[in-house]
């Protein structure tokens, strides 16, 4: 044997996984890769700069390792707002929804084993951040009840309302039947008011995108019933970050769904729309508003997520184009003929900050500056230095339109060595009209109130 054939030996402690090995040598080349400059307010607002797309072969990886709340530590809420714990001890928990009787139904959920954004180096290092960043748990695949008997804003009893579902997330109640969105499928349950656990199978309304085979990016299905109760609205993300495996894997994609509830037939209510999670109705001019996570890897501060109105029929450009007509150089697809006009969105929330929950303020009992417009859970970026998100903002309305740049109501998700204590991401408003905040990495449902006036002095 010659002496270059001979076997490498090498230390025990340095036999690690290849995936790993090549996954920690791509963060080492990104380790030196230059942060933001511009202005952290510059890419906000209705009039966001766009600066130029920045290419690389090897992106932006800013990790915020996923490492739970140490005891006695909570997140930092804004002037004038308390903070407390509504449930702890959750599994994952993603996703809220508050049932008239003032139940609080969460999604103990996670991605389905088969979700992957990209395969072969590139799909092993996403999967290796993803699970750094607190997204490598096991879906629970259950929806739970929280009851808080006294109204004393902590739920003293929790119950399993559904097991053995498919990554859900969405959830609506229409009457007496409660739908649930899962990874794949819209769902429908009986319910009567009061229930704790429902153990009859769901009826499929619709089956929802999933797929194909092991590529199955942007699992999560947001759910929204129309204010007459005779639609539903389903956010369906893109199964790739611009379509780079192929278009055909994009049907029924990067989209809002209308679907009858009676019959289960749909149609495409809009699209274009990268990752549309949150859903809500303005409670001035009655239109659907959505939140969006747009495209990576074109800079630390392109694309910028945002917040918009969404139109009927309209098209809002991925993966063809962002924030209106600004065309992606990395897609070389030409768009389909006649190609729809593209609509600009309205509000920009910064790159990367990966907006989840939204809820208009309408109901909050929060402090007098929160009136009048919409909260947002930014659970956090991995593609831009430094990171950005990790936060919950408050977005000022004036005359059913965003007013002004986002607000800081619950921040301190990151502790001073870039670690995620906790990444918000479903938010509601409770039945007392305080705002609750899943916690997906904390395993927490927080609760803000209003701060009580100190008592005058006698």
């Amino acid at each position: 044997m010659t002496a270059y054939a001979q076997p490498l030996e090498l230390p025990a402690r340095l036999l690690l996984p290849l995936p790993i090995v090549l996954a920690a040598s791509m963060l080492c080349l990104v380790a030196c890769s230059s942060a933001s400059v511009m202005p952290p307010d510059a890419g906000r607002g209705v009039a966001p700069l766009l600066p130029s797309p920045q290419q690389s072969l090897i992106p932006v990886v800013d990790i915020a390792p996923a490492v739970g709340w140490p005891e006695d530590s909570a997140p930092i809420a804004a002037d004038g707002l308390a903070l407390s714990a509504y449930a702890r001890d959750l599994q994952h928990p993603r996703w809220l929804y508050v049932l008239p009787n003032g139940d609080v139904l969460v999604a103990e959920s996670n991605a389905p084993p088969d979700s992957s954004a990209v395969k072969g180096l590139k799909g092993v290092v996403m999967g290796w951040v993803m699970s750094r960043a607190g997204a490598g748990v096991a879906s629970a695949n259950r929806i739970t009840l929280l009851r808080d008997v006294d109204g004393d804003g902590v739920a003293e009893t929790r119950s399993v309302l559904l097991a053995g579902l498919n990554s859900p997330f969405g959830m609506a109640l229409v009457g007496d039947t409660l739908y649930v969105a899962n990874a794949d499928a819209l769902l429908a349950f009986p319910y009567r008011d009061g229930d704790t656990r429902i153990v009859a199978a769901g009826r499929q309304l619709t089956s929802l995108p999933h797929g194909p085979g092991p590529l199955n990016h942007h699992w999560t299905r947001s759910l929204l019933a129309s204010p007459d109760g005779s639609r539903l609205y389903v956010g369906i993300g893109s199964n790739s970050n611009i379509g780079e495996g192929g278009m055909d894997k994009e049907v029924g994609r990067a989209l809002i769904l209308e679907v009858a509830r009676i019959s289960g037939a749909s149609r495409v209510y809009a699209s274009g729309l990268r990752n549309p999670v949150g859903l809500a109705w303005n409670p001035d001019s009655g239109a659907l508003w959505t939140v969006v996570n747009e495209r990576d890897e074109l800079g630390n501060d392109l694309v910028p997520d945002y917040l918009t109105a969404v139109q009927d029929g309209g098209n809002y450009g991925w993966p063809y184009t962002y924030f209106g007509a600004h065309p992606d150089p990395r897609v070389a697809s030409p768009r389909p003929q006649p190609a729809l006009p593209v609509l600009i969105p309205d509000y920009a929330l910064g790159a990367h900050v990966a907006p989840l929950g939204l809820v208009f303020s309408n109901g909050s009992t929060l402090a007098a500056r929160y009136a009048d417009g919409a909260f947002i859970g930014l659970h956090g970026s991995w593609n831009r230095r430094p990171p950005s998100g990790y936060r919950v903002v408050f977005v000022p309305f004036e005359r059913g339109r965003p007013s002004g740049l986002p607000e800081l109501v619950l921040g301190g998700f990151l502790n001073d060595d870039g670690e995620a204590r906790g990444r918000p991401a479903g938010v509601a408003i409770d039945s007392g009209g305080a705002l609750l905040v899943a916690d997906d990495v904390g395993n927490v449902i927080w609760r803000v109130t209003a701060r009580p006036l100190a008592a005058a002095p006698e």
